[in-house]
């Protein structure tokens, strides 16, 4: 089984399509056990297509409304212009490449506290010697020539300056990472080492030429290529960078995204009441798409105005716009309208996927996309991980996960002709379905380590499902972190 998080053979090309079309610049299976209240299978009432059924473009947490296409769910003639889920998620890397080479976006050059998570736009080549100097590898003494040895009353300490040189027969106190003085033989650690009575210091092992000493360049010499292009600065790219004298990186800058809410339903604060409902994904889309790898500049309510959100699609400079419901055929969904009016070539319209059918992804610009997500909670998750994960990674040219899969230990019902995102949690013996994994439901996902692929059809018992990740969700099987 292989682990994701890691280069793809098969994937490397893209990555280094896209980030040759930057301008240069000028100057697990993984996851934590689930918790208790989060069992196995399927949520009561989710047999095969009936639960999506119900699912909204336009509403938050609706358990009944429009349906998410003229016909019925399960209707052949339904079926014509959704994308295979697949597909879709191609079809959004495909949309990113084609940004990225009309956009040619200049690297940035970012602080080390600020680069985790971008990739890198240049290689990260050794401005000096690792290290720098002949250090000790330990805390004890710097020897030279055979012993036994007298002993300085001046130790050596990391950070001071350099020492005199030491002559045969002489010692010196020495601390881990300080300078060794010219001429040491060894170091001789502090267990290894005794003083007599006359404060001669013998060893009580056999000393050898260079022990515990680390060399200059034992790293690497300046001028090395410690990391390619490509690279994603995780916390120890970061440490290593640091440690070679680099105070910024020159990255690929994040994509930009403006997130518009849609829905004159939409509670901001305090308990559901007349109607109205707490808004799960104005508070939720934001934290994804960044670790989606967004810099997500605004979160903005837009209601239930056409002309409002018409005139932000319309002036927003952003890479990508991500709307949360509006997607479907309902009296207030205006997506498909607005963009219509303004020419936006529809390169996704539905997907074969449940849930989530009525998500769309649209070019406005030639570097400017747009991601309609359903407005049903897990229907949008559905849609973020099918439209937005590919698109937003490519731009960001990020690695591709390796694809990989794990036995389900319960069977999951299927729908008949598309595919099933399903929330589990990552056990030793495979990966366990979760309940409430409805399309208005978030109770699923939130205990969730990843996404089951299930497909058209369901999947038995023992059977493997590729598992999609989710971002947070990285410490190693059976490994519970808080």
């Amino acid at each position: 089984m292989a682990s994701p998080g890691t280069w793809a053979d098969e994937e490397d090309l893209d990555v280094e399509e896209a980030l040759a079309l930057v301008k240069e610049n000028p100057g697990h299976p993984h996851g934590r056990p689930g918790p208790p209240h989060g069992g196995p299978g399927p949520s009561h009432g989710d047999h095969g297509h009936a639960a999506d059924h119900a699912t909204t473009g336009g509403r938050q947490g609706a358990s009944n409304g429009p349906a998410e296409s003229h016909e019925p769910s399960d209707s052949p003639k339904s079926q014509h212009h959704a994308t295979p889920w697949p597909e879709a998620r191609d079809a959004a890397e495909r949309a990113a490449r084609s940004a990225a080479r009309a956009a040619r976006r200049t690297p940035v050059s970012v602080p080390l506290d600020a680069a985790l998570g971008l990739t890198l736009a240049a290689p990260l080549t050794a401005l000096t010697d690792l290290p720098s100097f002949d250090t000790s590898a330990m805390d004890g003494w710097a020897v030279a020539g055979p012993g036994p040895w007298a002993v300085r009353d001046e130790g050596v300490l990391a950070g001071h300056a350099e020492a005199a040189p030491l002559t045969d027969g002489e010692a010196a106190r020495i601390a881990t990472g300080a300078r060794v003085p010219p001429d040491t033989t060894a170091v001789l650690r502090t267990e290894h080492g005794r003083t007599d009575d006359r404060d001669r210091l013998h060893p009580t092992r056999e000393v050898v030429h260079g022990q515990d000493i680390r060399p200059r360049g034992q790293e690497c010499r300046s001028g090395d290529q410690l990391l390619p292009v490509g690279t994603l600065a995780t916390p120890p790219v970061l440490g290593l960078a640091a440690a070679a004298g680099y105070d910024t990186l020159t990255t690929v800058p994040r994509p930009r995204v403006d997130v518009l809410v849609l829905g004159d339903e939409l509670l901001t604060g305090g308990l559901p009441h007349d109607g109205l409902i707490r808004d799960a994904l104005g508070p939720m889309l934001p934290h994804w798409l960044r670790a989606l790898g967004a810099e997500v500049r605004t979160v903005r309510r837009i209601g239930d105005d056409a002309e409002a959100l018409e005139q932000a699609v319309t002036t927003c400079d952003a890479d990508l716009i991500v709307t949360t419901g509006g997607t479907a055929a309902g009296p207030v969904d205006h997506v498909h309208p607005i963009l219509r009016r303004i020419g936006a070539d529809l390169l996704v319209d539905g997907v074969k996927v449940r849930p989530g059918h009525p998500m769309l992804l649209a070019r406005l610009k030639d570097d400017q996309h747009l991601v309609g997500l359903p407005g049903n909670p897990l229907a949008a998750v559905s849609g973020l991980r099918t439209l937005a994960e590919p698109l937003l990674r490519t731009l960001a040219a990020r690695p591709a996960p390796e694809r990989y899969t794990l036995p389900l230990r319960d069977a999951v019902h299927g729908h008949p002709y598309d595919t099933r995102l399903v929330p589990v949690v990552l056990r030793e013996d495979g990966a366990a379905p979760l309940h409430y994994n409805g399309p208005a439901m978030l109770r699923g996902i939130a205990a969730a380590d990843a996404l089951a692929v299930v497909p058209p059809g369901g999947a038995r018992s023992g059977q493997e499902a590729e598992l999609l990740d989710l971002p947070w969700a990285t410490a190693g099987i059976g490994v519970c972190f808080t």
